[in-house]
């Protein structure tokens, strides 16, 4: 079976597997920017599946994949409100990680050492896929991309969010988060597997998607903290996309 995945990427990962949950550790930077991402994510699929947020179990009946789930971070979230939650990674080091939390929460989570091609030539069918922060580690984003529209049902949505391509994303994302503020280990991205987000539009359509979103995460130094922007994409930006029914 051809694969996208990067072995060079996933050796990265699993060499920081054990220090998923520790907010304070290497993975610092998305337990920063998870209620950010959960906020966008929570409210695309509450919007397009007609779910009410303020109700106890509002994905209740929604099959959501997290494909490259590291230890859990979006995962654990998408079962406590409910979904039927597959948390995929290829990184092995990364499941068991996430099954013992999940264990300790008390969640049913289904984690797999498996890949978006090995799912999808399986038949594997959802209503969401969560594809965050995986696309610019991948060997070929087009074919990557497209197996990930596979997975989706008709009238499916996907979340899928990357780094933009400009002399700020080098500044911020590597310089400064690598070398200067040594939130993650240098070498854990590399500035030429950035997309910007025309290029990911262009790449969702090429993979049979409808692209209907983005919006730019945005950090805050004073504040410390994370927000959502309408214009500011220039770094970290996020994106939704459709299966036509």
């Amino acid at each position: 079976m051809t694969t996208t995945v990067d072995t060079a990427e996933i050796a990265k990962f699993e060499a920081m597997a054990a220090e998923w949950w520790d907010p304070n550790g290497k993975f610092k930077p998305l337990h920063m920017l998870n209620p950010c991402r959960l906020d966008y994510i929570t409210r695309q699929i509450a919007a397009e599946f007609d779910r009410d947020l303020d109700a106890p179990k509002p994905f209740d009946g929604l099959r959501i994949l997290d494909i490259g789930c590291g230890g859990g971070l979006l995962s654990e979230p998408m079962a406590r409100l409910g979904a039927d939650v597959v948390g995929a990674d290829a990184a092995e080091r990364n499941i068991p990680v996430a099954q013992v939390h999940a264990d300790q929460s008390g969640l049913q989570i289904d984690y797999r050492h498996t890949t978006a091609e090995a799912l999808a030539a399986a038949g594997e069918q959802f209503d969401a896929v969560l594809n965050m922060e995986v696309v610019e580690h991948v060997a070929d984003p087009l074919a990557y991309l497209t197996a990930c529209a596979d997975l989706l049902k008709p009238g499916g949505l996907m979340t899928c969010s990357t780094i933009n391509r400009n002399p700020k994303s080098f500044v911020v994302a590597i310089l400064g988060a690598e070398y200067v503020m040594r939130w993650l280990p240098k070498g854990t991205h590399e500035w030429s597997k950035f997309i910007t987000p025309d290029e990911l539009f262009d790449l969702l359509s090429k993979a049979g998607l409808e692209p209907v979103d983005r919006k730019g995460f945005v950090f805050n130094p004073v504040a410390w903290s994370w927000s959502l922007s309408d214009r500011d994409l220039t770094v970290n930006y996020v994106t939704t996309s459709l299966k036509p029914a």
